[in-house]
């Protein structure tokens, strides 16, 4: 059984806060507060926007009321104190009981969800467990129950951005919301609880007039990195967030795209889909790199063509599979301080957590 919120070891933040005046403008113009996690990512691009996506992100095909449900179990599957604090917090905000969740949390049979809920949460555990990840039989029961294709893929996406957002966090070892906690747990929390429709759509219009809203077709979606994959999710808001977050990560100069594309075939190995490694193969393809040796580096997590400060990242990122939270803590400190760069290091954090997502999402090509 997953652990509970008081039962995950956090260590000291990783990187530190930088406080980006333009960016945090940015992050309450569409509808969000700055948080901690916000500071401590807000030096790279791709990365800080990829999550502010997912905060601000509306369901369209999947109910709205299983989208924090479905963002706490993922976060409680991952062992992000972080992500799970803040995401059962908005469940009280909500209205939740607190009997209503901590029956979640354990994976109880809870009477008030009905058997198409209870087979969400289900998906939700196996999809962020990943171990292994479920199947086209797992999916194709979520449609008989009454999920159409789209929020089948919508849940799927979610999910699999869950899980990047929760390796960032875990992986940089972000402080918890400690005051949002407190609050959600007191009478403003549920103010802000009764007042949170009229946010959203007021948050949503803003999107509108700023043109932030917008669903790329497939041939679109299939044009860069891992092209397959995101055009699963083409009708989407979600597909204009997968194909941005990666055209972003391998157009970045802080690492290699060559160490880039082997973290996903690495992560792709780890659990066992042939889709990611295969698409990851193709970049390194592009970069000269022959099969023999992807076969090598996939083999002994080491390649001759990377720089001496990118070779650790190899065997680091199969670590970021699965994990405990205290020892890949760990891990990531002992990487930072043999980098020496903390850019790099944001980067690096970015990349596995975007490579577990893109893993995560291909089940749907299965």
């Amino acid at each position: 059984m997953a652990l509970l919120l008081n039962e995950i070891e956090w260590g000291e933040s990783l990187l530190p806060a930088v406080c980006d005046p333009a960016w945090e403008a940015e992050i309450k113009r569409r509808g969000s507060h700055v948080f901690e996690a916000d500071r401590r990512i807000a030096p790279n691009p791709w990365v800080r926007e990829a999550c502010l996506a997912l905060v601000t992100y509306r369901v369209s095909e999947m109910p709205e009321r299983l989208f924090n449900m479905g963002a706490m179990i993922t976060a409680q599957e991952n062992s992000c104190r972080y992500c799970y604090g803040a995401n059962r917090a908005v469940l009280k905000i909500q209205g939740y009981s607190e009997t209503f969740i901590g029956n979640v949390e354990r994976d109880l049979r809870i009477a008030d969800l009905d058997d198409k809920e209870h087979a969400f949460i289900a998906f939700c555990r196996n999809l962020a467990r990943s171990r292994p990840r479920p199947s086209r039989a797992e999916r194709e029961a979520l449609i008989r129950l009454g999920y159409s294709a789209p929020a089948v893929s919508e849940i799927a996406f979610l999910i699999a951005m869950g899980c990047f957002q929760n390796r960032i966090t875990t992986l940089i070892a972000c402080p918890p919301e400690h005051g949002f906690e407190r609050m959600a747990n007191g009478p403003l929390g549920r103010l802000i609880g009764l007042a949170a429709p009229v946010a959203r759509m007021l948050a949503r219009r803003r999107r509108q007039q700023a043109g932030l809203v917008f669903l790329p077709d497939a041939a679109a979606l299939s044009a860069g990195a891992f092209g397959p994959i995101v055009a699963t999710l083409a009708g989407l808001p979600g597909a204009a967030i997968i194909r941005t977050a990666l055209d972003g990560a391998f157009s970045s100069a802080v690492l290699s795209r060559p160490v880039k594309a082997l973290m996903f075939a690495i992560i792709a190995r780890t659990l066992g889909c042939r889709r990611t490694e295969a698409e990851a193969r193709k970049l390194l393809a592009t970069d000269g790199m022959d099969d023999a040796d992807i076969d090598k580096a996939l083999t002994t997590l080491q390649s001759a063509g990377l720089a001496p400060r990118e070779s650790a990242l190899l065997s680091w990122a199969r670590e970021t599979v699965n994990y405990q939270t205290p020892v890949i803590q760990k891990q990531t400190r002992a990487l930072s301080a043999e980098i020496g760069d903390d850019a790099a290091v944001l980067e690096a954090i970015g990349v596995a957590g975007l490579a577990n997502c893109t893993v995560r999402l291909a089940m749907l090509l299965e």
